[in-house]
């Protein structure tokens, strides 16, 4: 635990990555504190950080973009100037919803959400295939989502 938070705001964290829409009388209620203060303290979790952004979770099923996949990517020569521009392009791209820079065989980690098995090859051969940059692409398809809560362990 970080030494500039104590237990108080580790509770309002624990809360709110659990439902970011409560309102601050009934967050107050879960941490066992008044709502003045309650709210002081999330101001200054926001203002320092701790909470970057609120978000809705959407079904993607629904929304007709449920194929998933993850794309393990390598650069063809490894340079400043060719990571920059991997990074750039895909933070344009709306298919891509989480991009990391790992270490071992590849560079990147894309996890990507398209209609289908034919959308998600359109989108390697027109999207990713316009990126002159990458030198390789290795894909694996998701069959089923066994856990996907967003929680940090607090």
């Amino acid at each position: 635990m970080s030494e500039r938070l104590d237990k108080i705001d580790m509770a309002i964290l624990s809360e709110l990555q659990r439902n970011g829409r409560l309102t601050n009388k009934e967050l107050a209620a879960a941490i066992h504190l008044s709502p003045t203060p309650t709210f002081e303290r999330v101001k200054r979790l926001e203002r320092e950080g701790y909470i970057n952004k609120y978000m809705a979770v959407l079904d993607a099923d629904k929304l007709d973009c449920g194929f998933m996949a993850f794309c393990y990517m390598k650069m063809k020569n490894h340079s400043y100037e060719n990571a920059t521009r991997i990074i750039e392009a895909v933070k344009k791209i709306p298919e891509i919803s989480e991009c990391y820079n790992i270490s071992g065989e590849y560079d990147f980690l894309l996890k990507i959400y398209t209609k289908d098995l034919q959308s998600y090859q359109k989108f390697l051969l027109r999207i990713l295939g316009e990126i002159d940059c990458i030198g390789s692409l290795n894909s694996s398809f998701v069959l089923g989502e066994i856990k996907n809560d967003h929680l940090l362990p607090l």
